[in-house]
């Protein structure tokens, strides 16, 4: 509040006066005006030499790790891959002996991905410049994603039935694989830090969202009117993935996994990769607050983006495009 001001005349005499017929509050917009907000950026990856194609798959939920791969061609050789991990912004390149096929890191640095080994598919695991095959006894098996704890999440294909089977290879158990009780034909996707694990069960015609809470029990994630739901990714409550409604109209949705609530998202969104703990959800070149969504920058002419994950922390990773030359990403602020 302005204090009443004695003002001096030029006489020498003073008269008490009020400085205002009234008293105006400052305005705090005023007195002290805010920076302008960051304004959603793109930015490169550091990248390793030599490579013609480089690729951000995943952020760990806090924000420090980003895992990828990168390919490099010789002239007489085969192509060779590598694994990129980028910790606090400073790259590690490693040989892949594995082949291209990230999939996921946690908070602890712990990378998992999906490659080849003696003829048949084979999961693996990273951390501290150790490849760890997964235990895998079956000749299809995939992983999906990895939660803080070190949980892992995948499926593997049923010779005899023809479908998927949901799987887990718990943290708590190193070195042991479990099926999990879910639907028939059910492909576990996504796992959160509190151990809820989400998925996708495969019917004759159609698809149903399904999640597996931490107590065991399991509830579908579905949409009414529609006759097939695909959950692709969770963090924290939320779950998100696509609903295809009887009238052949496609929908982007986020779910709570909590009340399994719904929400149609913003019909500008085509496909969804990932979701943070807040419910901010990105895929393709958009990024989904609330239902509304935003371009992501860095596409335009000759140029194409694709997010590919988001931290807690919002930021996404993912790659760019342009003319052929493919290149890890980063965006921020968004």
């Amino acid at each position: 509040m302005h204090r009443l001001a004695r003002r001096t005349l030029a006489a020498g005499a003073t008269v008490g006066l009020l400085a205002t017929a009234a008293v105006v509050a400052a305005s705090p917009a005023t007195a002290f005006p805010r920076p302008p907000a960051p304004s959603c950026t793109i930015q490169t990856l550091p990248q390793p030499p030599n490579m013609y194609r480089t690729e951000a798959y995943a952020i760990d939920p806090t924000g420090r790790y980003v895992a990828g791969g990168a390919l490099r061609v010789f002239d007489e050789s085969p192509t060779e891959a590598f694994l990129l991990i980028w910790d606090r912004g400073r790259l590690r390149t490693v040989p892949w002996p594995n082949g291209d096929g990230v999939v996921d890191v946690n908070a602890r640095g712990v990378v998992i991905g999906n490659g080849n080994a003696d003829g048949r598919t084979q999961p693996w695991s990273y951390r501290d410049g150790v490849f760890t095959l997964l235990p895998t006894p079956w000749e299809q098996v995939y992983v999906s994603a990895i939660n803080t704890a070190g949980d892992v999440v995948g499926y593997r294909y049923d010779d005899a039935t023809g479908g998927f089977v949901a799987l887990r290879w718990p943290a708590s158990r190193p070195g042991t694989v479990e099926e999990l009780d879910a639907p028939p034909g059910a492909l576990a996707l996504g796992v959160t830090r509190d151990g809820s694990i989400v998925g996708t069960a495969s019917g004759p015609e159609y698809y149903t969202g399904w999640a597996r809470h931490p107590d065991g029990r399991y509830s579908e994630l579905t949409v009414p009117g529609a006759r097939s739901t695909q959950v692709v990714a969770a963090e924290g409550r939320w779950a998100v993935g696509r609903a295809d409604l009887s009238d052949g109209d496609q929908l982007a949705v986020r779910w709570n996994l909590r009340t399994g609530a719904y929400t149609e998202l913003d019909r500008q969104v085509y496909v969804l990769e990932d979701v943070n703990a807040g419910g901010v959800a990105v895929g393709g070149d958009r990024v989904v607050r609330g239902a509304t969504s935003r371009q992501l920058p860095g596409g335009g002419d000759r140029l194409t983006v694709a997010s590919r994950a988001i931290a807690d922390d919002g930021t996404i990773v993912g790659f760019r495009n342009s003319a052929g030359t493919v290149t890890a990403v980063r965006w921020t602020a968004c």
